[in-house]
């Protein structure tokens, strides 16, 4: 399957307005914005678990970076509600679940060889991040010199603008964006390209913004199973 794998293009998925397709565990939906691969594949995702939903243990072979969108994201070692980010490199393993329900976005197999960070960062956590021209906040929720995530507070009718050096991924968590004429709403998620610079004009509520800058595909990135 291969879903938006061309990364050499500017893209934005409307997220919220794909279909939900059901994955192999009952209880567990996901909408699919980029994929290489069969199951086990190269993949961005939001993923929505039902009440009272598991998903069976399973090791990430090639890592597993999940952002919580919406109510509260479980596994054996903690409760995360919406706003928490982590990172489960490859070798570590879990059992999701769900009590009361939960939707996150996820990517797989994106990790590059000697990415074995575990980072977890329960809402608010983060160092502080520098403030761009229309931002009133900025955390830094992971920051290895070849990639950088972080979560910003953009200003009602600001207009932005995201240089980009490396690529870019940007995720809108609250608010909304204009961005190339188009009304991007929560969960509408854009892939840049090096050297294509991120502008918008943020909506009159403001927004929050979900942004990695790194390669959209790092050149060691792990080789996936044949």
């Amino acid at each position: 399957m291969r879903i938006n794998d061309d990364l050499t293009k500017p893209l934005i998925v409307h997220s919220a307005k794909l279909a939900w397709t059901q994955s192999p565990q009952a209880g567990v939906d996901r909408r699919m914005l980029y994929r290489v691969g069969g199951e086990v594949a190269r993949a961005t995702s939001i993923v929505r678990y039902a009440p009272e939903s598991t998903f069976p243990s399973h090791v990430h072979s090639g890592g597993e970076e999940i952002l919580v969108l919406e109510g509260t994201f479980q596994d054996e070692h903690g409760d995360y509600p919406a706003g928490s980010y982590f990172r489960n490199p490859p070798g570590t393993s879990h059992t999701p679940a769900s009590k009361e329900g939960c939707t996150i976005f996820v990517r797989l197999w994106q990790y590059r060889e000697g990415d074995d960070a575990q980072i977890v960062r329960q809402p608010g956590e983060g160092g502080a991040g520098p403030l761009r021209p229309g931002s009133d906040a900025a955390r830094v929720l992971f920051d290895d010199g070849e990639e950088r995530v972080s979560i910003e507070r953009w200003q009602p009718a600001a207009t932005i603008t995201v240089e980009n050096q490396r690529g870019l991924e940007i995720l809108v968590v609250t608010g909304t964006l204009t961005v190339s004429g188009e009304k991007l709403e929560p969960q509408s998620w854009i892939r840049l390209p090096q050297g294509k610079p991120f502008e918008g004009l943020v909506g009159s509520e403001g927004a929050e913004i979900w942004i990695k800058d790194a390669p959209l595909q790092h050149v060691d990135v792990l080789p996936m199973p044949s």
